[in-house]
């Protein structure tokens, strides 16, 4: 999982590297913009909701936590 999403999102945002830091949105890497677009590529790449209490830092600082996100989410 951690590697589909992170192809995903290397294809959509080239200009970000995800596997640099394991606090994405702490270290600023991470606008709320981004955020957004990157909630969209998931939903619309798993076929998921993502409800409003699950946009939280813990869950978009790295791909681990988006992956452990979507599994969660899909389940």
């Amino acid at each position: 999982m951690e590697e589909k999403i992170l192809t995903l999102l290397s294809e959509e945002f080239p200009e970000i590297d995800f596997s640099a830091s394991d606090a994405l949105v702490d270290d600023g890497i991470l606008d709320s913009l981004t955020i957004t677009g990157i909630i969209a590529a998931l939903i619309m790449e798993f076929g998921i909701i993502i409800p409003y209490e699950e946009i939280i830092e813990e869950n978009f600082n790295s791909i681990a936590g988006m992956a452990r996100m979507v599994e969660r989410l899909q389940g």
